[in-house]
Order: C-alpha cells, then sequence, then structure tokens
C-alpha cells in the first residue's frame, strides 16, 4: 500500500486556504493530492489541487486513489521544466488565478516505478533496463549503459550516485556489453564490487543512472527557478527531498529567494519525519522537508 510520508507536516506548511488552488507537482499515486483535497473538503465547496506527474501510468492509478475527490482535482501530465507551459495551455475552469496559492514536491520516486520490474527500475525484479519516468522519451537506461564512454559513465555514477567505486563499476559495464536487463546489470555490479553491508552494492549506481535518464537535476533546476512564477505573493512551497544532491540543490534556492527578498524561510532548519512514522513506513527515513513562503 502506498503511504505519503509526512502529510500532517506538508499540510501545516501549506496552510491550505479555503479557496486555494494547489499544484502537487509529483501526483505519484495520489496520497499527498488527496490529503490536499480532503482538507479543501473540509474548509468549504472551493479550491483546487492540480496533480502533476511526468508518468502517465501513475496519474492513472492517481486517479482511481483519489477518486471520492474527483471534483477537486485536475490531472496533468508535465514535467517541471513545462509545467508553466501546459498550465498556460489547459482549461482549468476552477484555476482563475495567475498563480497558485501553494505548491508540494515530493522528490521522492514512486514504490511501484521501483518496484515492477517492467518499468527498468529494480535492482529486485528482472526487466529491461528502462528506467523512464515518461516513457515517450526516447533515452533509456540501456543506451546510457551500452554506449556511455567508460569514463563518462564513472564520471556519472560517481556525480550523481556518490559511488566511490565509480571507475571500478564502469569499467566492469564496458567490458560486459551489451547489457539489456536490470539483472545483468546488477549481477555484474556485485561480481565486480562485493557487498560489504546491507545495502546491494549496485544500488548507487541504479540511482545514478535513473538521475540521468530523467534528467532529474536538470528537472529540479527548472521547478526551482520557475517558483516566483508558479506561485504567488502569499502562497507557499513544500518540497520534500530524499538525496543530498537534492536537498542541497534546494536548500541553496531557499537561501537565494530569501536573500533577494522574494521569499521568507518557513523552516529554519530541515524537519524531518518522527520516529513513529520512520517506524510505520520506513521508506520515510531519509525524508528532509524544506518550506518557504512568497513575498
Amino acid at each position: 500500500m502506498h503511504v505519503p510520508v509526512m502529510v500532517q507536516e506538508c499540510l501545516e506548511y501549506l496552510a491550505i486556504r479555503p479557496d486555494g488552488v494547489y499544484l502537487d507537482m509529483t501526483a505519484g499515486l495520489g496520497g499527498h493530492t488527496a490529503a490536499i483535497a480532503a482538507r479543501l473538503a473540509e474548509l468549504g465547496p472551493r479550491g483546487l489541487v492540480i496533480a502533476c506527474d511526468r508518468d502517465a501510468e501513475s496519474l492513472t492509478r492517481a486517479r482511481k486513489n483519489t477518486a471520492e475527490f474527483a471534483d477537486r482535482i485536475h490531472f496533468l501530465q508535465t514535467s517541471f521544466s513545462k509545467v508553466g507551459e501546459a498550465l498556460a495551455t489547459e482549461r482549468v475552469s476552477q484555476l482563475d488565478k495567475v498563480r497558485a496559492d501553494g505548491l508540494l514536491a515530493d522528490l521522492g520516486v514512486s514504490r511501484d516505478q521501483l518496484t515492477e520490474g517492467e518499468r527498468g527500475f529494480s535492482l529486485m525484479a528482472d526487466g529491461p533496463l528502462d528506467m523512464r519516468m515518461d516513457r515517450g522519451q526516447q533515452q533509456t537506461a540501456a543506451d546510457f549503459v551500452n554506449f556511455e564512454s567508460e569514463k563518462d559513465l564513472a564520471d556519472l555514477i560517481f556525480t550523481f550516485g556518490e559511488e566511490r567505486r565509480s571507475r571500478k563499476i564502469a569499467r566492469a559495464i564496458v567490458r560486459a556489453r551489451p547489457i539489456t536487463t536490470t539483472g545483468q546489470l546488477a549481477k555484474l555490479i556485485e561480481e565486480a564490487v562485493p557487498r560489504t553491508g546491507k545495502i546491494h552494492p549496485a544500488t548507487q549506481t541504479f540511482m545514478a543512472l535513473r538521475i540521468a535518464v530523467n534528467g532529474e537535476m536538470e528537472e529540479l533546476d527548472a521547478l526551482l527557478e520557475s517558483i516566483p512564477r508558479l506561485v504567488q505573493p502569499g502562497g507557499r512551497v513544500v518540497i520534500l527531498t530524499f538525496m543530498s544532491l537534492e536537498d542541497r540543490k534546494v536548500k541553496q534556492s531557499f537561501q537565494a529567494m530569501a536573500r533577494n527578498g522574494q521569499a521568507r524561510i518557513l523552516t529554519r532548519h530541515v524537519v524531518r519525519p518522527t520516529e513513529e512514522e520512520v517506524r510505520n513506513n520506513p521508506p520515510s527515513r531519509s525524508a528532509k522537508l524544506r518550506a518557504l513562503e512568497l513575498i
């Protein structure tokens, strides 16, 4: 069962208004979307959530999971870098404002994406080496694995995966080409750099490939840069991160906006899930929440 992370904290920092319009930039399976819609329903007859995601399959599932709030939610398939354009061309009857009252982005990867072999993200379920969040894009993880130079592969794995053994892994990948499945890749990495703890030795490499395939760092940069255009003054932004690379970008962007007089940071220190939430929902353990208010 999908359990959204830090739901109450997200709602608290968003400070939902009865007639507000909220952007859930990462609808996923609809957990946070449903929570915002439910809070709006408690407050009055108006209010809307615009639920965005790059993954069409996730949006289909989110529709089913949030069916009871269908009149409160408008679904939109788009990436961070194209959301402004998508909102400008999409007809949303309730969105009579130029900018939203709040924005939420949960940068964690959907559990379904990580566990379904056919999506190509999983270490444990063998499948095609894919990793595309938007299956309409051309480049897959197999393209990176089979056609990047050894040096570029090593740099990619080191930068995005923070994997110290990146050169050894890249060398093993190049020698084993062609590689077409996640099982093949996980096995050869485990042979090249044997397990030393609980975490599978291919974990960081898989993460690096996923980030590269989906341009996640570039997309996050685009989202952070577009915040003043997407959210009106007085509106709030809440971002959940699960990796240090992402958290650094969010922290630095929020600090820059505060220095420029564009925003007020609401979270003096990063907010983490409670011990109880971590016990009940272990994937939440690495979550970090940061929030700000536009001025």
